[in-house]
Protein backbone atom coordinates (compact mmCIF):
# COMPACT_ATOMS: atom_id res chain seq x y z
CA UNK A 1 0.00 0.00 0.00
CA UNK A 2 1.22 3.56 -0.69
CA UNK A 3 2.03 5.77 2.30
CA UNK A 4 -0.92 7.46 3.93
CA UNK A 5 -1.64 10.78 2.31
CA UNK A 6 -1.71 12.71 5.56
CA UNK A 7 1.90 11.72 6.32
CA UNK A 8 3.07 13.21 3.00
CA UNK A 9 0.91 16.26 2.57
CA UNK A 10 3.57 18.93 2.31
CA UNK A 11 5.79 20.42 -0.34
CA UNK A 12 9.51 19.73 -0.61
CA UNK A 13 11.32 21.79 2.00
CA UNK A 14 14.47 23.44 0.66
CA UNK A 15 17.69 23.46 2.63
CA UNK A 16 19.41 26.87 2.84
CA UNK A 17 22.77 26.96 1.08
CA UNK A 18 22.61 24.09 -1.39
CA UNK A 19 18.95 24.18 -2.38
CA UNK A 20 18.35 20.46 -1.92
CA UNK A 21 15.12 19.25 -0.31
CA UNK A 22 15.40 17.93 3.23
CA UNK A 23 12.12 16.03 3.30
CA UNK A 24 12.53 12.28 3.80
CA UNK A 25 9.41 11.14 1.96
CA UNK A 26 7.93 12.08 -1.39
CA UNK A 27 5.53 15.02 -1.11
CA UNK A 28 1.96 14.49 -2.28
CA UNK A 29 1.49 18.08 -3.37
CA UNK A 30 3.79 17.96 -6.39
CA UNK A 31 3.02 20.46 -9.14
CA UNK A 32 4.93 20.77 -12.40
CA UNK A 33 4.33 23.27 -15.21
CA UNK A 34 1.94 22.11 -17.90
CA UNK A 35 3.42 20.43 -20.93
CA UNK A 36 4.33 22.79 -23.75
CA UNK A 37 1.75 22.77 -26.53
CA UNK A 38 2.58 20.42 -29.38
CA UNK A 39 5.20 18.56 -27.34
CA UNK A 40 5.69 15.09 -25.96
CA UNK A 41 6.96 14.70 -22.41
CA UNK A 42 9.42 11.89 -21.66
CA UNK A 43 10.62 11.04 -18.16
CA UNK A 44 13.21 8.62 -16.84
CA UNK A 45 13.63 7.45 -13.27
CA UNK A 46 15.77 4.90 -11.49
CA UNK A 47 13.23 3.77 -8.90
CA UNK A 48 15.62 1.55 -6.92
CA UNK A 49 13.00 -1.21 -6.79
CA UNK A 50 9.56 -0.49 -8.23
CA UNK A 51 7.64 -2.37 -5.52
CA UNK A 52 9.44 -0.44 -2.80
CA UNK A 53 9.04 2.87 -4.62
CA UNK A 54 5.31 2.28 -4.98
CA UNK A 55 5.06 2.00 -1.20
CA UNK A 56 6.84 5.35 -0.85
CA UNK A 57 4.58 7.43 -3.08
CA UNK A 58 5.74 6.59 -6.61
CA UNK A 59 2.24 7.24 -7.97
CA UNK A 60 2.21 10.85 -6.78
CA UNK A 61 5.14 11.65 -9.05
CA UNK A 62 3.57 9.86 -12.02
CA UNK A 63 0.28 11.70 -11.51
CA UNK A 64 2.03 15.06 -11.35
CA UNK A 65 4.38 14.50 -14.28
CA UNK A 66 1.94 12.59 -16.51
CA UNK A 67 4.59 11.83 -19.15
CA UNK A 68 3.81 10.41 -22.55
CA UNK A 69 6.68 7.98 -22.07
CA UNK A 70 8.11 6.87 -18.73
CA UNK A 71 11.38 4.94 -18.64
CA UNK A 72 11.96 3.06 -15.39
CA UNK A 73 15.32 1.58 -14.44
CA UNK A 74 16.43 -0.72 -11.63
CA UNK A 75 12.85 -1.94 -11.33
CA UNK A 76 13.99 -5.21 -9.70
CA UNK A 77 10.77 -6.62 -11.09
CA UNK A 78 10.35 -10.36 -11.53
CA UNK A 79 7.18 -9.99 -13.60
CA UNK A 80 5.42 -7.31 -15.58
CA UNK A 81 3.42 -5.08 -13.25
CA UNK A 82 -0.33 -5.51 -13.03
CA UNK A 83 -0.87 -2.11 -11.35
CA UNK A 84 -4.20 -1.02 -12.90
CA UNK A 85 -3.45 2.69 -12.49
CA UNK A 86 -0.32 2.32 -14.61
CA UNK A 87 -2.16 0.23 -17.18
CA UNK A 88 -4.83 2.91 -17.57
CA UNK A 89 -2.30 5.73 -17.91
CA UNK A 90 0.12 3.79 -20.12
CA UNK A 91 -1.72 1.29 -22.33
CA UNK A 92 1.57 0.10 -23.84
CA UNK A 93 4.28 -1.29 -21.58
CA UNK A 94 7.54 -2.94 -22.52
CA UNK A 95 9.53 -4.76 -19.83
CA UNK A 96 13.01 -6.24 -19.73
CA UNK A 97 13.43 -8.54 -16.75
CA UNK A 98 16.67 -10.07 -15.50
CA UNK A 99 17.06 -13.82 -15.09
CA UNK A 100 18.45 -13.03 -11.64
CA UNK A 101 15.62 -12.56 -9.16
CA UNK A 102 14.91 -9.01 -7.93
CA UNK A 103 17.85 -7.61 -9.87
CA UNK A 104 18.33 -4.90 -12.47
CA UNK A 105 15.22 -4.40 -14.64
CA UNK A 106 14.19 -1.81 -17.22
CA UNK A 107 10.74 -0.84 -18.48
CA UNK A 108 9.25 1.69 -20.87
CA UNK A 109 5.64 2.67 -20.19
CA UNK A 110 4.06 4.52 -23.08
CA UNK A 111 0.89 6.20 -24.27
CA UNK A 112 2.03 5.46 -27.82
CA UNK A 113 2.34 2.03 -29.38
CA UNK A 114 5.79 1.14 -30.71
CA UNK A 115 6.33 -0.32 -34.15
CA UNK A 116 8.81 -2.81 -32.71
CA UNK A 117 10.59 -3.63 -29.46
CA UNK A 118 14.06 -5.05 -28.80
CA UNK A 119 15.26 -6.24 -25.41
CA UNK A 120 18.81 -7.32 -26.22
CA UNK A 121 22.11 -5.60 -26.96
CA UNK A 122 23.07 -6.99 -30.37
CA UNK A 123 26.54 -8.47 -30.60
CA UNK A 124 27.11 -8.71 -26.85
CA UNK A 125 28.87 -12.03 -26.09
CA UNK A 126 26.83 -12.66 -22.91
CA UNK A 127 23.20 -12.01 -23.78
CA UNK A 128 21.98 -13.15 -20.35
CA UNK A 129 23.98 -10.39 -18.65
CA UNK A 130 22.17 -7.72 -20.66
CA UNK A 131 18.67 -8.93 -19.80
CA UNK A 132 16.93 -6.35 -17.66
CA UNK A 133 19.24 -3.59 -18.83
CA UNK A 134 17.90 -2.39 -22.17
CA UNK A 135 14.64 -1.79 -24.01
CA UNK A 136 14.56 -0.23 -27.48
CA UNK A 137 11.31 0.99 -29.00
CA UNK A 138 11.00 1.89 -32.64
CA UNK A 139 8.55 4.62 -33.63
CA UNK A 140 7.82 6.14 -37.02
CA UNK A 141 10.36 8.93 -36.63
CA UNK A 142 12.86 7.75 -34.03
CA UNK A 143 14.10 5.09 -31.66
CA UNK A 144 13.70 5.40 -27.89
CA UNK A 145 16.35 3.44 -25.98
CA UNK A 146 16.00 2.96 -22.21
CA UNK A 147 19.02 1.56 -20.37
CA UNK A 148 20.14 0.62 -16.92
CA UNK A 149 23.81 0.53 -17.81
CA UNK A 150 26.20 -1.90 -16.15
CA UNK A 151 27.93 -0.59 -13.02
CA UNK A 152 31.71 -0.93 -12.82
CA UNK A 153 31.33 -2.29 -9.29
CA UNK A 154 32.94 -1.78 -5.92
CA UNK A 155 36.68 -1.60 -6.40
CA UNK A 156 36.02 -1.52 -10.18
CA UNK A 157 35.71 -5.30 -10.09
CA UNK A 158 33.24 -5.33 -12.99
CA UNK A 159 34.90 -2.61 -15.08
CA UNK A 160 35.77 -5.19 -17.74
CA UNK A 161 32.07 -6.07 -18.03
CA UNK A 162 31.25 -2.35 -18.26
CA UNK A 163 33.85 -1.91 -21.01
CA UNK A 164 32.31 -4.79 -22.95
CA UNK A 165 28.87 -3.23 -22.61
CA UNK A 166 30.19 0.15 -23.75
CA UNK A 167 31.93 -1.36 -26.78
CA UNK A 168 28.80 -3.07 -28.06
CA UNK A 169 26.39 -0.31 -27.05
CA UNK A 170 28.45 2.28 -28.93
CA UNK A 171 28.21 0.17 -32.08
CA UNK A 172 24.48 -0.37 -31.49
CA UNK A 173 23.49 3.26 -30.97
CA UNK A 174 25.53 4.36 -34.00
CA UNK A 175 23.82 1.73 -36.14
CA UNK A 176 20.39 2.88 -34.93
CA UNK A 177 21.26 6.50 -35.63
CA UNK A 178 22.01 5.66 -39.26
CA UNK A 179 18.41 4.44 -39.62
CA UNK A 180 16.50 6.98 -37.53
CA UNK A 181 17.39 9.55 -34.87
CA UNK A 182 17.73 8.18 -31.34
CA UNK A 183 16.52 9.26 -27.90
CA UNK A 184 18.65 7.44 -25.31
CA UNK A 185 17.74 7.75 -21.64
CA UNK A 186 17.77 6.08 -18.25
CA UNK A 187 20.46 5.48 -15.66
CA UNK A 188 23.60 5.64 -17.78
CA UNK A 189 25.87 5.00 -14.79
CA UNK A 190 28.51 7.52 -15.81
CA UNK A 191 29.35 11.02 -14.61
CA UNK A 192 30.65 12.45 -17.89
CA UNK A 193 32.83 15.26 -16.55
CA UNK A 194 34.17 16.68 -13.29
CA UNK A 195 31.18 19.00 -12.94
CA UNK A 196 28.84 15.98 -12.82
CA UNK A 197 29.83 14.80 -9.34
CA UNK A 198 30.53 16.49 -6.04
CA UNK A 199 34.05 15.15 -5.40
CA UNK A 200 35.75 14.49 -8.73
CA UNK A 201 39.37 14.47 -7.57
CA UNK A 202 38.93 11.82 -4.89
CA UNK A 203 36.78 9.61 -7.13
CA UNK A 204 38.76 9.72 -10.38
CA UNK A 205 39.72 6.22 -11.56
CA UNK A 206 38.71 4.82 -8.17
CA UNK A 207 34.92 4.88 -8.16
CA UNK A 208 32.51 3.26 -10.62
CA UNK A 209 31.01 5.78 -13.01
CA UNK A 210 33.99 8.11 -13.03
CA UNK A 211 36.92 6.34 -14.62
CA UNK A 212 38.89 7.19 -17.73
CA UNK A 213 37.49 4.16 -19.54
CA UNK A 214 33.87 5.05 -18.78
CA UNK A 215 34.04 8.78 -19.41
CA UNK A 216 35.99 8.26 -22.65
CA UNK A 217 33.41 5.75 -23.91
CA UNK A 218 30.63 8.25 -23.25
CA UNK A 219 32.57 11.09 -24.87
CA UNK A 220 33.17 8.95 -27.95
CA UNK A 221 29.43 8.48 -28.39
CA UNK A 222 28.84 12.23 -28.26
CA UNK A 223 31.80 13.09 -30.49
CA UNK A 224 32.93 10.11 -32.59
CA UNK A 225 36.73 9.91 -32.68
CA UNK A 226 38.71 9.93 -35.92
CA UNK A 227 38.84 6.13 -36.05
CA UNK A 228 35.05 5.73 -35.70
CA UNK A 229 33.23 4.06 -38.59
CA UNK A 230 32.40 6.35 -41.48
CA UNK A 231 29.05 8.07 -41.08
CA UNK A 232 28.99 7.92 -37.26
CA UNK A 233 26.70 10.70 -36.09
CA UNK A 234 27.07 13.02 -33.14
CA UNK A 235 24.94 12.87 -29.99
CA UNK A 236 24.10 15.51 -27.39
CA UNK A 237 23.82 15.24 -23.61
CA UNK A 238 20.74 17.45 -23.49
CA UNK A 239 20.67 18.63 -19.88
CA UNK A 240 24.37 19.52 -19.93
CA UNK A 241 23.93 21.30 -23.26
CA UNK A 242 21.20 23.47 -21.75
CA UNK A 243 23.04 23.97 -18.43
CA UNK A 244 26.74 24.04 -19.39
CA UNK A 245 28.11 25.30 -16.08
CA UNK A 246 25.61 24.06 -13.50
CA UNK A 247 26.56 21.36 -10.97
CA UNK A 248 23.32 19.44 -10.48
CA UNK A 249 22.87 15.79 -9.58
CA UNK A 250 20.38 12.96 -10.06
CA UNK A 251 21.73 10.43 -7.53
CA UNK A 252 22.41 10.80 -3.82
CA UNK A 253 23.52 7.88 -1.69
CA UNK A 254 21.30 7.15 1.29
CA UNK A 255 24.46 6.94 3.37
CA UNK A 256 26.19 9.85 5.12
CA UNK A 257 23.24 12.22 4.65
CA UNK A 258 24.44 12.93 1.11
CA UNK A 259 21.26 14.64 -0.08
CA UNK A 260 21.34 17.29 2.63
CA UNK A 261 25.04 17.88 1.94
CA UNK A 262 24.49 17.98 -1.84
CA UNK A 263 27.02 15.19 -2.36
CA UNK A 264 25.68 13.66 -5.54
CA UNK A 265 26.29 12.41 -9.06
CA UNK A 266 24.56 13.15 -12.36
CA UNK A 267 24.03 9.65 -13.74
CA UNK A 268 20.55 9.86 -15.30
CA UNK A 269 20.17 11.80 -18.53
CA UNK A 270 18.78 12.21 -22.02
CA UNK A 271 21.17 11.79 -24.93
CA UNK A 272 19.88 12.58 -28.42
CA UNK A 273 20.99 12.30 -31.99
CA UNK A 274 22.26 15.79 -32.73
CA UNK A 275 19.66 16.40 -35.43
CA UNK A 276 16.86 16.15 -32.81
CA UNK A 277 18.26 18.91 -30.61
CA UNK A 278 16.30 21.71 -32.28
CA UNK A 279 13.04 20.04 -31.24
CA UNK A 280 13.86 20.04 -27.51
CA UNK A 281 11.84 22.55 -25.52
CA UNK A 282 12.72 21.53 -21.96
CA UNK A 283 15.04 19.24 -20.00
CA UNK A 284 15.00 19.27 -16.20
CA UNK A 285 16.13 17.29 -13.18
CA UNK A 286 13.18 16.86 -10.82
CA UNK A 287 14.98 17.22 -7.52
CA UNK A 288 11.66 17.97 -5.81
CA UNK A 289 11.02 14.25 -6.03
CA UNK A 290 12.76 12.70 -3.08
CA UNK A 291 12.04 9.79 -0.81
CA UNK A 292 10.76 7.15 -3.22
CA UNK A 293 14.27 6.44 -4.60
CA UNK A 294 17.88 7.49 -4.19
CA UNK A 295 17.67 8.91 -7.73
CA UNK A 296 15.71 11.90 -9.07
CA UNK A 297 13.66 11.69 -12.25
CA UNK A 298 14.78 13.56 -15.34
CA UNK A 299 12.30 14.92 -17.86
CA UNK A 300 12.46 16.21 -21.42
CA UNK A 301 9.91 17.73 -23.76
CA UNK A 302 10.32 17.40 -27.49
CA UNK A 303 8.24 19.07 -30.16
CA UNK A 304 6.28 16.95 -32.61
CA UNK A 305 5.58 13.24 -32.86
CA UNK A 306 7.85 10.32 -32.17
Amino acid sequence: MPPKRQTLKRKAERRPGNGQPVNKVLPVNIVFPKKNEGCLRLAAWNVCGLATSQKKGFKYYVEAEDPDILVLTETKANNETVDPSLKVRFPHSYWSISDKKSYSGTAILSKHKALSVTRVLPGHPDEASTKGRIVTLEFEGCFVVGTYVVNAGTGLKTLDAKNTWNEHFTTYIRDLDKKKPVIWTGDLNVAPTAIDLANPKTNWNKTPGYTEAETTAFKNILEPPSDAPEGSGKFVDVWRHLHPDTPHYTYFSYRFNCRAKNLGWRLDMFVLSERLLGRVKLCEIRDEVYGASDHCPVVMEIEGAL
